[in-house]
């Protein structure tokens, strides 16, 4: 895949609706174009030990920070129109369609896809699991700062590049591309015989 926006939530607690952090690498063209980090405010406003310990922030990171529809509003411009890529896309997702519940924000169905999983199937085995660090370094990147979900998101970018196939198009058929054959043609022009009914 060759153009997506990846993605990478952090939340405070258990609640999917208390992102904490996101971190967003846009990918256009195969390169990366641009990377966004923010903090955000959860909601509910509280941490647990088991999320600090796993990212390390903490109330005081995120009490200044702007809510997630501020946050949003600036980075949904930049997405717009690319698929979005996570590891384990349905957490990720989950959290942002949480989010916009909770805001009451109109969710626009972005669609996604999952490194995680893809990673399964291409490597399946051949691999001890499948976390992002392990499937990573599968494919020829080093993620430093785990858990920080701007260094996430980049590493998941870089797997999507490789293991991800391009989506393939819908081709709309127009009636000149269907093919006529000759005869076909003829035998519309052939009165057919009318089955007389009993």
């Amino acid at each position: 895949m060759i153009n997506f926006a990846a993605i990478d939530f952090e939340t405070a607690n258990g609640k999917r609706t208390s992102v904490c952090s996101v971190g967003v690498v846009i990918v256009r063209e195969g390169k990366i174009t641009n990377k966004i980090y923010r903090l955000i405010r959860p909601r509910p406003n509280y941490y647990t030990q088991w999320t600090t310990a796993v990212h390390g922030l903490t109330y005081d990171d995120t009490m200044e920070a702007d809510e997630f529809p501020e946050v949003w509003a600036e980075i949904k411009p930049l997405i717009g129109g690319l698929p979005l890529v996570a590891h384990n896309s349905p957490f990720d997702e989950g959290c942002l369609r949480a989010v916009h519940e909770l805001y009451d924000m109109t969710y626009p169905d972005y669609k996604f896809y999952c490194t995680c999983r893809t990673s399964r199937k291409v490597f399946g085995k051949d691999l001890p699991n499948h976390q992002l660090h392990t499937v990573a370094e599968r494919c020829g990147y080093h993620l430093e700062n785990h858990h920080h979900a701007l260094a996430d998101a980049e590493a998941c970018a870089q797997i999507a590049l490789l293991i991800i196939p391009e989506p393939k198009k819908a081709r709309k058929t127009k009636k000149a591309d269907k093919d006529i054959h000759v005869g076909d043609l003829f035998a519309s022009l052939i009165p057919q015989p009318v089955k007389k009914s009993k």
